[in-house]
């Protein structure tokens, strides 16, 4: 049976410094990916990466997620492919079909439909893949291939994309609303998305990883916390969302690591994502796993 993988978002560092500490305590605390978000207003994803790489030995870095249509896919292989490089390779790649129309607005980019927002992340992808595979290209990543890439997403549509073309499958655990802000997917949906991709992989089951985005941890005696964590990344999420999401997990360390073992037994998810405020709390959980 595949082994764990953990990662950490982290977005709010005030100063360098303390993104420095966080990028050492993240990988002191056994967490296997550092990543960062693309949102406007918070850290911006590249730079912070190329320092965490300079400031860390082991941890791998990732993005969770760039909002793919910002970027022009030959400019942003360039600029990958050199993060790759500085970094001994320890780059991965998450990108995702953004969803923020207001982020759009601010930065004078289209926001497209959903359809043509998924067909960018797919030519980004295939753009970059023609581009590495060339002998001659330069900043040479350190695989021909390019860094192992995550596409994340919630929409049918995408998952199928994804099965298609990434190393890592990440599920959003937020279901789109009318109301523009995601909202929490109950067990019942997750379970039908989680089997609805490993359906799709087919043959390649065994060589693309699942990942879900947990979105708060408390101990028992912290559930009322849960609420602040959560809503602090996907403001749509409701108490009673809170409460019957399993992508917010509540217990001890040894409940937690019990939960994290049915997602792999039921649904083949092994990569688990948690939230900066989480990074902590969670950390006892991976030592028991590991």
């Amino acid at each position: 049976m595949a082994g764990f993988r953990f990662g950490v978002n982290i977005a709010f560092p005030n100063s360098p410094s303390e993104w420095v500490s966080r990028a050492r305590r993240a990988e002191m605390l056994g967490y296997d990916v550092l990543a960062v978000p693309d949102h406007l207003g918070v850290l911006a994803p590249l730079p912070a990466l190329l320092l965490a790489a300079q400031a860390t030995e082991r941890i791998r870095l990732g993005t969770f997620v760039l909002n793919t249509p910002f970027y022009n896919p030959v400019l942003l292989a360039r600029d990958i492919a050199a993060l790759d490089q500085f970094s001994g390779g320890r780059i991965e790649l998450g990108l995702g079909a953004g969803y923020v129309e207001g982020e759009f607005d601010a930065a004078a980019i289209p926001f497209a439909g959903a359809g043509a927002r998924i067909d960018h992340v797919e030519q980004t992808v295939l753009t970059m893949r023609k581009l590495y595979a060339d002998p001659g290209y330069r900043p040479a990543p350190t695989r021909p291939e390019g860094p192992a890439v995550l596409i994340a997403g919630w929409g049918k549509r995408l998952l199928r994309m994804a099965a298609q073309h990434a190393d890592v499958v990440s599920l959003s655990g937020a279901v789109p609303a009318k109301s523009g802000l995601p909202t929490a997917a109950d067990p019942d949906t997750l379970a039908e998305r989680a089997e609805y991709v490993r359906g799709l992989l087919g043959e390649r089951r065994d060589q693309v990883e699942i990942n879900v985005a947990i979105w708060g941890v408390a101990a028992p005696s912290e559930r009322d916390t849960l609420g602040q964590q959560v809503r602090a990344f996907l403001p749509g999420f409701t108490d009673d969302q809170i409460d019957a999401t399993p992508t917010v997990m509540v217990g001890t360390p040894r409940q937690i690591a019990e939960n994290v073992r049915e997602f792999r037994e039921r649904h083949g998810i092994t990569y688990f994502t948690v939230q900066e405020p989480a990074m902590e709390r969670f950390a006892p959980v991976i030592e028991l796993l590991k």
